[in-house]
């Protein structure tokens, strides 16, 4: 079969529903002919009509947060601490230390679609889901999760849309030597919205981002707001993620990419 890639990523784009308002990204675009003003200092006495065609150049000025568009999320993002079932807490890692080992492994998917929003994902689910589709999981595999939020996507629920995985369900994975999960959800946990009202009636902070704090026992990493996983088998696929490279911080921004290869497949068998 001839290499064939799925983006699984989202646009950084201005004006679509892609997180709460107050952490919405921000471009600005200089297009080739008002960003005159940039270059000019650099060419003392230069007239934009000496340019050719008056074309400058074009620029994007950006304002993000780590965790705007499709990103992964590093350990530190979790807990300060990680590894603690393994017998040896340890500093939680950031993104430029990850493993890219982590980052470059079989793909598999479990499909959660019919799952309400803000149903919890357990691990017997996550069993029964790999039963259907008739998967072993291996160490390191990459396991993402299609949620009914990839479908939700622009829209004003997309940040409240899918169900969201557990702490029992996340340490079904990372027992299994997973390493690197992913959504196309707003959040690996199920959204704050449902997770509030559990909170408001039980006042269990130990249900706030459980999924997440799951990392404080074992380290993992995870992407969040995938995009196009209803188009993938449930394996038969390689993920490539590497993140941005920003030190010391909690998450990098991923063009994750899905690779259909018989060849990387014959390596993997």
């Amino acid at each position: 079969m001839p290499r064939k890639f799925v983006d699984l990523s989202i646009y950084l784009e201005n004006d679509v529903v892609s997180d709460p308002p107050a952490f919405a990204p921000k471009i600005q675009y200089f297009d080739h002919k008002n960003s005159f003003e940039q270059m000019a200092p650099f060419f003392p006495g230069l007239k934009q009509e000496d340019l050719p065609d008056g074309d400058v150049w074009a620029v994007e000025m950006v304002q993000l947060s780590t965790h705007n568009g499709t990103h992964l999320d590093a350990p530190y993002h979790f807990h300060s601490t990680m590894d603690k079932a393994l017998g040896e807490k340890k500093p939680a890692i950031t993104i430029d230390e990850v493993p890219l080992e982590w980052c470059f492994q079989p793909g598999v998917k479990l499909d959660f679609r019919h799952f309400e929003d803000g149903y919890v994902v357990t691990a017997a689910d996550v069993e029964a889901e790999l039963a259907r589709i008739g998967h072993t999981l291996k160490p390191l595999e990459i396991v993402v999760v299609n949620t009914r939020a990839g479908s939700r996507y622009g829209h004003n629920d997309f940040v409240a849309a899918g169900c969201g995985m557990g702490y029992e369900a996340t340490m079904y994975l990372l027992e299994r030597g997973v390493r690197l999960t992913g959504t196309d959800a707003w959040s690996w946990d199920a959204p704050f919205v449902y997770t509030a009202q559990k909170y408001a009636a039980t006042q269990d902070a130990g249900l706030i981002w459980e999924g997440h704090k799951a990392g404080r026992d074992i380290g993992y990493c995870h992407i969040e707001k995938m995009h196009n996983l209803e188009s993938l088998p449930a394996d038969g696929f390689f993920i490539s993620c590497f993140p941005h490279k920003i030190r010391g911080a909690s998450a990098g921004w991923t063009r994750a990419v899905a690779i259909f290869d018989d060849a990387l497949q014959a390596t993997a068998a």
